[in-house]
């Protein structure tokens, strides 16, 4: 399927890379349809909606910016999403890249939880202190280039 993207133009994705979010993303509850698209800057992802092109969200994967991250996500809140098997499951957060040159930052506390089966995928918030809105991505992913 051809999409038109908010920073690359018109792309080709295969249907394994669209996801339903039932719920929206907070802020943003009206839209429903998204694709996973690879980034050419890695390791980061883009979740490109297929309602409105100019509505992008950079994404990266957790456990590249904390090795101890973890979502804990009530079972319940889970299963809206057709989850029963934690080992099928893809956690991701949004990236925030300021205009004002501070820094790259991830959302630990509202991760993206995505059902690898369905492709369905909801936002959670995490109660657990531990987690931030604004952690420091470069500053991690230099830490783990240098280890």
């Amino acid at each position: 399927m051809q999409v038109q993207t908010k920073t690359m133009g018109t792309v080709e994705i295969a249907d394994e890379q669209c996801i339903t979010l039932p719920f929206g993303l907070f802020g943003f509850e009206d839209y429903h349809d998204f694709a996973l698209i690879d980034c050419k800057l890695k390791p980061f992802i883009w979740l490109q909606s297929l309602e409105d092109h100019n509505l992008a969200f950079l994404l990266i994967d957790p456990f590249l910016v904390r090795d101890d991250y973890e979502a804990d996500v009530d079972d319940k809140e889970l299963s809206k999403i057709g989850i029963d098997d934690p080992s099928k499951v893809l956690v991701l957060c949004i990236v925030t890249v300021p205009n004002d040159g501070s820094p790259v930052t991830a959302n630990l506390r509202g991760p993206l939880i995505i059902n690898k089966r369905n492709r369905q995928c909801m936002q959670a918030i995490l109660n657990d202190s531990a987690w931030t809105t604004k952690e420091g991505i470069l500053s991690a992913l230099k830490r783990k280039e240098g280890n």
